[in-house]
């Protein structure tokens, strides 16, 4: 059985009581005195080895054994949400992802995702993505706009995955950075994994998977800069850590240095321009702006372009004015 366990070993000194009192009180977690009768009778809780009743007595010296199932997810429904919509046929879409829209449902987001919205648009999705991620060929962060393609059958969501993990898939994104990079282009490389400090996001280490990422310089400003970049590898917040590990975070981008930190050492100029401009940007300005594919049916090279959304191109204006 997999889910959550719990250990416990019983004080010598334990009066004898029920199990399942015993253990609404004594789990780390609160858990009803029901669901834990509930789990007793699903087979969830031994003692000393050996599968109990409710009613069982607890003994001093006791090693309980508890497993908490996981949940099942909960069912992905269809919403009627609109879609910008850039290509569509009986093999697949690319739509162009608004920021704050969750990809696929996960804890915490299980309405209101581009998932829901799908299902709202076309049952005909493939299920290649796992469960609860049909159609899903890659991601963008949740606050990262722009393009995506989604699978409606199978075939399709393999070929699909094949172009994205052998690099002939092209993607370019656009971002504003703090800062002004000493040259014209570069590439990063590093190695990526879990951040063992927040698990929410993730660094750069000596251990983990290997991430590429080269960008060129479009527009430099006073204190920021405007870039091209592109991918070798489609790591988790790829591009966000790696400006991040250079020293030119993306703008406003609240988990890698975004926001408040480089303000410290601006002139009183350009920090009220920089406070001005994150007062009209609430999430990293970072856009999926170009995607390309070879349409795995038709075997035709596919290439669509986003433009840039509102928020990003009002900072680029506010920059080219000043």
């Amino acid at each position: 059985m997999n889910g959550r366990r719990f250990e416990i070993k019983v004080s010598e000194r334990k009066s004898r009581e029920r199990i399942d009192a015993f253990l609404a009180r004594e789990l780390p977690h609160r858990i009803s005195r029901h669901k834990i009768q509930q789990v007793i009778r699903a087979g969830g809780v031994t003692v000393n080895g050996i599968t109990v009743k409710a009613n069982t007595p607890v003994r001093p010296n006791d090693a309980i054994l508890v497993i908490i199932p996981k949940p099942p997810p909960p069912e992905v429904l269809p919403e009627d949400i609109p879609l910008k919509i850039l290509f569509e046929d009986e093999h697949l879409l690319v739509v162009d992802k608004p920021a704050g829209m969750v990809v696929h449902p996960a804890c915490g987001h299980f309405k209101g995702t581009l998932v829901n919205a799908l299902l709202g648009h076309t049952r005909a999705l493939s299920r290649d993505g796992g469960t609860g991620r049909p159609g899903i060929v890659h991601r963008l962060d949740k606050d990262t706009s722009g393009l995506l393609v989604v699978a409606k059958e199978d075939t399709v969501h393999e070929s699909l995955a094949v172009q994205f993990g052998d690099k002939s898939a092209e993607r370019e994104y656009r971002a504003i950075v703090w800062g002004r990079p000493s040259k014209n282009s570069g590439t990063v490389e590093t190695l990526l994994s879990r951040s063992v400090r927040d698990r929410r996001k993730i660094a750069v280490a000596s251990t983990g998977k290997s991430a590429v990422t080269h960008y060129r310089v479009l527009e430099r400003f006073s204190f920021l800069s405007h870039l091209s970049l592109t991918l070798e590898t489609g790591r988790t917040h790829q591009i966000r850590v790696h400006m991040a590990h250079i020293g030119h975070p993306v703008f406003g981008d609240p988990s890698y240095g975004g926001r408040t930190r480089p303000l410290v050492g601006l002139n009183r100029e350009d920090r009220a321009l920089a406070a001005e401009l994150l007062q009209s940007i609430p999430r990293q300005a970072l856009h999926a702006k170009t995607l390309g594919f070879i349409h795995p049916v038709l075997k035709k090279k596919m290439r669509f372009d986003s433009e840039l959304p509102g928020d990003i191109l009002g900072i680029l204006e506010r920059l080219r004015g000043v």
